[in-house]
């Protein structure tokens, strides 16, 4: 089965940078999609960025507004690991932060496409991120 540990996170100053990753097992195939989604108290679960790796071929990525050109995603193949890099923080962008993975065997990840968390079948415990 597949299985997700994140890890990073932690509290930082506003402008800041923060990193997360998360390393996934299980998978059979080397193509996968997998996001990060954050929520903050009082509000929805909200997709931040995502990655689809494909066997062979360049990783597509998206990300959400509020977050593009200050978080990057990247996948590490061989160490089977995400990382989201944080930079420039706000304080807007404190949360629990999770990541999230599927097979997308039916679905993709499109640059400018808002995330789904009902697309993602499996998840991880969630990570603090706080931001002040």
């Amino acid at each position: 089965d597949v299985q997700l540990v994140e890890s990073g996170g932690g509290s930082v100053l506003n402008g800041g940078s923060l990193r997360l990753s998360c390393t996934h097992s299980g998978y059979p195939y080397q193509s996968y999609c997998l996001g990060f989604f954050r929520q903050s108290q009082g509000k929805e679960r909200e997709g931040v960025a995502a990655i689809e790796a494909l066997e062979g071929d360049k990783p597509k990525t998206t990300y959400a507004p509020s977050v593009k050109g200050r978080f990057t995603i990247s996948a590490d193949s061989l160490n089977k690991t995400v990382t989201l890099q944080m930079n420039s923080l706000k304080s807007e962008d404190t949360g629990m932060y999770y990541c999230a993975a599927d097979y997308c065997n039916d679905w993709g990840v499109y640059d400018g496409e808002p995330l789904l968390a009902s697309k993602f079948a499996y998840w991880c415990q969630g990570t603090q991120v706080t931001v002040s």
